[in-house]
């Protein structure tokens, strides 16, 4: 190797150990501590989903707009109540699935949002960096794991929970809609987020919407102090 070539990986790698050195004990740090950087409380969401189920049954619109209501009245700061505006509503393709989703919440620990179809779909829930927490609002949810031979349904008014690092197959056999919560590092769930958008569908309208609604939100609650 020449000695100009053996100088630039020199450099190269000294910057990359420098990122690690300063990078990793914060994230470290941040990890430890994740749980005061949440706003939302998982009973708090699983009980508002509840009751929208209980109390409008089958008009899934209803049941949004009684969420989204309640969640923008407690955190006013933190929730995005255009529900019922079409710009904030936008295609998702992850996974092989698609539907339709809209942002109530995102910032680095936390996002929040309404997604599902009313025609049915099925994918690959992506490996993650955070807890997902699936409520379902209308219709039902399957999902299944390796290795087992039936698979797990879950119904209205129930709550389906991947676990950080898990995936399973899931399907919406119907029409079906969750209010879905994660929790823990959203940016590299980012890149599952948009790899169908990029290397199949070539939607770029549908990805500038997403970018400039996650990118409007993420900052808003960045200026407020919400990481």
């Amino acid at each position: 190797m020449a000695p100009s070539q053996t100088s630039s990986l020199t450099r190269l790698l000294t910057f990359v150990g420098i990122l690690l050195g300063v990078f990793t004990p914060i994230v470290y740090l941040m990890e430890r501590n994740l749980e005061k950087f949440y706003v939302f409380q998982l009973d708090e969401l699983h009980d508002v989903a509840r009751r929208g189920v209980e109390a409008y049954g089958n008009d899934t619109a209803k049941i949004v707009e009684y969420i989204v209501a309640e969640l923008h009245e407690k955190h006013p700061s933190h929730v995005n109540p255009r529900w019922n505006d079409s710009e904030e509503w936008v295609f998702n393709n992850a996974g092989g699935a698609m539907g339709g989703m809209y942002l109530l919440h995102s910032s680095i620990t936390e996002y929040l949002i309404i997604f599902g179809t009313a025609v049915g779909t099925e994918g690959h829930t992506g490996r993650h960096t955070a807890d997902d927490y699936f409520h379902i609002l209308s219709g039902e949810q399957w999902a299944y794991v390796p290795g087992k031979f039936e698979p797990e349904v879950y119904p209205a008014g129930s709550m389906h929970h991947l676990q950080r690092g898990t995936v399973k197959q899931y399907k919406m056999p119907e029409g079906c809609f969750a209010l879905e919560y994660a929790r823990g590092w959203i940016p590299p769930m980012l890149f599952f987020g948009f790899a169908d958008g990029v290397f199949s569908t070539l939607d770029v309208q549908t990805m500038y919407r997403t970018v400039v609604i996650t990118g409007r939100e993420i900052i808003s609650n960045l200026l407020i102090g919400k990481i």
